[in-house]
């Protein structure tokens, strides 16, 4: 949404820049705010889905827990101790 809006600011500053009346490419402002809108609510909708599919889980039983992976593979293990180098 945020990229969308630059975009949006960028147009109107574009066409304030060249000089041309603020009924030029209207039709590409209009369709450029009905862009926005169905951003925001895809991602209202998302948020609900996000919500319900909390709420299921509780349901369910599922609860998050704050356990790691119990058998790390090798590169995701800290090391012993740390090596240092020459830099530069």
């Amino acid at each position: 949404m945020i990229e969308a809006t630059e975009l949006m600011a960028d147009l109107l500053r574009a066409r304030s820049d060249v000089g041309t009346s603020l009924i030029f490419a209207d039709d590409v402002q209009i369709k450029m705010v009905e862009a926005i809108k169905a951003l925001g609510e895809a991602r209202t909708a998302m948020v609900g889905v996000h919500t319900e599919l909390t709420e299921a889980k509780l349901r369910l039983g599922i609860r998050t827990t704050l356990g790691g992976v119990e058998n790390k593979p090798p590169f995701m293990r800290k090391a012993d101790k740390t090596a240092m180098r020459d830099v530069g």
